[in-house]
Parts: structure tokens; C-alpha cells; sequence
């Protein structure tokens, strides 16, 4: 495209990406599991039980170091900086009866991959609603122990409140670690209210349904409350019915902090090329978009000013044309 500036080579901070979302194709072959999933899933549940199986394939160390190295490689090649990667470690411990290793494992494999490719990756951990407190309060353990972790949050279906976990979240108070959860995806504005309030929620993961309440939107606007908004996802998940239809813009419109991000399923700057070729965004506002990811995410503030001093250094690059 003419006129344009590379925006792979726009720093950007990834906030919110599953690892487990991520494995490559060939990965997932050479573990011998299933082809890729193409197109849109039908619902929820189906998107669900195909991560699964993908899920089932992780089972060693070996495994969970790859797939964190391969993430930083394709990551970096996006022009990400930064990355905050979310990972089910609790899951995989009981499933494979070692308590301690993906986790460990998915550690050293980003502590390698951040060394090769330049990329700096901090994990936030990840627990479904539909599971028990006795597991959050395990995986609550598991960040409060490893210095790569920087918080946790709940995922999955949202029709399971968030009240039973209330506990686990007054117990993060004054530990240093942060709370993110999803809330707003599939569900409306009451699942982002109790997010933020008996949640206690710094970002909203999704969030693109709290247009339904114009209250919440000026809340939300007031505190600052940034959204990690996942256009393709929200689509390839049935969420919205297109991406030309999907609410970014009201979102912006409304004055929302607004960050890209993939949920895994597509590449960060595929994705910004979209948002220019679907809603006509020049350099100068997906800038904005990578400040506003740089300025939500939990980095040290002298790896923010630095990246932000990148996307001016990039906005300062002649277009291509």
C-alpha cells in the first residue's frame, strides 16, 4: 500500500494474548494434533473445545518451552516490544500432576525467546469461571511466586459470576501482583460492573459490550479503565457479525482507552492493517493505538517512555509512496 508507513516496524505492546492460542500450525502437526481451525467458529463452546485439544498436545517441559520461544519469535517479527502473554498454568499443572513446570517451563522458554528476538514478555495468568476457587487460590499462589508473573485474572464463559472468587481477589491487596479479567465479550454491562467492582479489574479484557450502557461508558471513561479490544477474535468468534460492523470506532468515539491485541488468533499487525484497510485509519491513529497499548500495559515506565519514543521515531520515517 502506498503512502504508508510499515506498521511492523511500529512498536507495539500485546496485552492480551493467550499462549496457548498462539501455537503454530506446524506445532500443532508435529504434536499430532488437529489441522487449524478455519473460518468462524460456530460458537463459544466450539472455539473452546478446539483450544482444548490443542491444549491436551502440551505435556512436557520441552513443549512448554517451545511454544513461549516460538510466541517471542512471531511476536518480534510484528514489531511487538512488549508482551503481557496469558497462560492457564494451574490447568496444565493438575492435568499433567506437576504443579510447578509449564509454568517454569513456559518462563524459561520467554526468558530465551526475549534474549534472541529482542522482546520483552511478562505472563498473566489465566483461570476459567467454570472452575473452582480452590484453583484460583492455586493460581493465585503460582503468580504471587515467579518475578515473570505480573498478575491473573478470570476467562471463559461469562454467565458464571464472579462472587465465589471474591475472597481470592481481596487477598491480592498490597502483593503487587495486578487483576485483569475478562468481562464484556459475550456478555453485557453487568458482567463488566461486577469486573470492576467485586473484580477489582485494571483493564477490561474485551470489553467492547459496555457500549450498552452509556453510565458505564462515562465510568469506564472517568477511571481511566483501558480495553484490550481483539477485532478479529470478536468476529472469527461470532461476537460481531463483521469486522467493517465491529464497534471499535464508537469505542474510540467515546473517548474509551483503546488497545489492539489478537487474543491469539490472528498476527498484531495483521491486525492493524486491517483497521486501516476497514476503517480507513492513517499512521497517525494507529500511532495512537500503539501508545495507547504501551500506555495500559504494567511495563517499567523507563521501557514506556522508550517505546513511546519509538512510535514517534516511526511516525517521524518517510511514507512508503
Amino acid at each position: 500500500m502506498w503512502g504508508v508507513r510499515d506498521v511492523r516496524l511500529l512498536p507495539k505492546a500485546h496485552l492480551h494474548v493467550h499462549l496457548e492460542s498462539t501455537v503454530r500450525p506446524e506445532t500443532v502437526r508435529e504434536l499430532g494434533g488437529p489441522p487449524a481451525h478455519e473460518g468462524v467458529f460456530a460458537n463459544f463452546r466450539e472455539f473452546a473445545e478446539q483450544r482444548a485439544l490443542v491444549r491436551e498436545l502440551l505435556r512436557t517441559p520441552e513443549h512448554f518451552r517451545r511454544i513461549a520461544v516460538e510466541l517471542c519469535e512471531d511476536e518480534a517479527a510484528q514489531g511487538t516490544r512488549y508482551v503481557e502473554v496469558t497462560f492457564t498454568a494451574a490447568s496444565h499443572g493438575e492435568r499433567l500432576g506437576a504443579p510447578e513446570m509449564p509454568l517454569e517451563a513456559v518462563l524459561d522458554g520467554l526468558a530465551e525467546g526475549a534474549a534472541r528476538y529482542g522482546i520483552e514478555c511478562r505472563v498473566l495468568l489465566d483461570h476459567s469461571r467454570r472452575r473452582s476457587v480452590e484453583r484460583l487460590w492455586r493460581t493465585f499462589k503460582l503468580a504471587a511466586r515467579y518475578d515473570g508473573v505480573i498478575g491473573f485474572g478470570l476467562a471463559g464463559d461469562e454467565s458464571y459470576p464472579l462472587a465465589p472468587f471474591a475472597e481470592v481477589f481481596e487477598a491480592v491487596r498490597d502483593t503487587g501482583l495486578h487483576l485483569v479479567h475478562h468481562a464484556g465479550e459475550a456478555a453485557g454491562a453487568a458482567s463488566i460492573r461486577e469486573a470492576l467492582d467485586l473484580g477489582r479489574t485494571e483493564r477490561l479484557g474485551h470489553g467492547i459490550r459496555v457500549l450498552d450502557d452509556d453510565a458505564l461508558v462515562a465510568e469506564v471513561r472517568a477511571r481511566g479503565i483501558p480495553l484490550e479490544v481483539c477485532p478479529t477474535s470478536n468476529v472469527l468468534l461470532g461476537l460481531v457479525p463483521s469486522l467493517a460492523e465491529h464497534p471499535l470506532p464508537r469505542l474510540r468515539a467515546a473517548g474509551l482507552a483503546v488497545t489492539i491485541n489478537t487474543d491469539g488468533e490472528t498476527a498484531l499487525a495483521d491486525e492493524y492493517v486491517r483497521l486501516r484497510q476497514v476503517f480507513g485509519y492513517g499512521d497517525d491513529e494507529l500511532a495512537e493505538l500503539a501508545r495507547a497499548s504501551i500506555d495500559a500495559s504494567f511495563a517499567p515506565e523507563a521501557l514506556k517512555a522508550e517505546l513511546r519514543a519509538g512510535v514517534e521515531g516511526w511516525l517521524g520515517t518517510p511514507a512508503a509512496g
